[in-house]
């Protein structure tokens, strides 16, 4: 599990739960059934009008996907593309036949199986670029649309939540003839306001961006898997195929730089 969410979660909604007890406010009168009823619910129609069925029924699956644990898998990619191009150097491209068949290639992406099955037939490498990178475009963006669920959710909610408001405020100015009433009835009445921001930066919008990370994330594996297949068929030699390769990482091209910095300031200073 990805705790970083859980835990970002918990200590969010904690910490405004704790501010308001700490004024004087009880937990009990922020829990509003009528509010939840009309934020959740109005927040999950509007989202089914904007997206289909289909994408709706993933909403369960994709949520599980937010409090997973996923670390980016740059560094083992690089190593066993480094390994392939030693690999077909000294024995050719057909001997990585036997890498599409073995149990290692399976802790990659699939694209990385489907690119070395076009290396080995010696598909053209214009025709793998513009394969995979068609293939890289759609799964992509595939992937953002699900996020687009939770970040249109997050938009609706607020929405929602200023309706429910509204919606009390009508039933409180309707009673105008209770003053005494009127207290607790504008502050309930705002609960609805209260759950839909809430919901929003606290639930929606951050698991669409963590889904949107994720996607990124995904993506820029499936480029480092092109980019080393496109290497191997173009024959390049390791060392040239892990430095291409490690600058689609980002924190390992700042680390290299500020290395490369601190080695002419000593040259200076020498």
């Amino acid at each position: 599990m990805d705790f970083a969410t859980l835990l970002g979660i918990i200590i969010g909604i904690g910490s405004l739960i704790l501010a308001f007890t700490l004024e004087g406010g009880v937990v009990a009168s922020l829990v509003g059934l009528s509010a939840a009823i009309i934020v959740l619910g109005g927040t999950l129609g509007a989202t089914m009008v904007s997206y289909s069925m289909k994408d709706i029924l993933k909403i369960p699956k994709l949520i599980g996907k937010a409090f997973k644990e996923e670390n980016d898998n740059y560094l083992d990619i690089i190593k066993y593309f480094v390994y392939l191009s030693q690999k077909a150097r000294s024995e050719g491209l057909l001997s990585l036949e036997q890498e599409i068949q073995s149990d290692e290639i399976k802790n990659f992406d699939p694209i990385l199986k489907e690119c070395l099955e076009l290396v080995v037939d010696g598909a053209d490498i214009e025709l793998i670029k513009t394969t995979m990178e068609n293939k890289i475009y759609i799964e992509d963006t595939a992937m953002k649309k699900e996020a687009g669920i939770f970040e249109s959710a997050g938009g609706y909610s607020p929405t929602m939540g200023i309706i429910g408001t509204v919606m009390g405020l009508v039933h409180v100015l309707g009673s105008l003839s209770e003053p005494d009433k009127l207290g607790p009835a504008i502050a309930v009445a705002f609960i609805a306001t209260l759950y839909g921001v809430g919901m929003a930066n606290f639930v929606w919008l951050p698991i669409g961006l963590k889904l949107r990370n994720k996607a990124s994330v995904k993506r820029t594996e499936k480029e480092i898997i092109l980019e080393g297949s496109l290497s191997l068929q173009a024959g390049e030699n390791p060392k040239i195929v892990e430095k291409k390769l490690k600058t689609f990482m980002v924190e390992h091209v700042i680390n290299e730089n500020t290395s490369d910095l601190k080695g002419d300031i000593s040259d200076e200073k020498v």
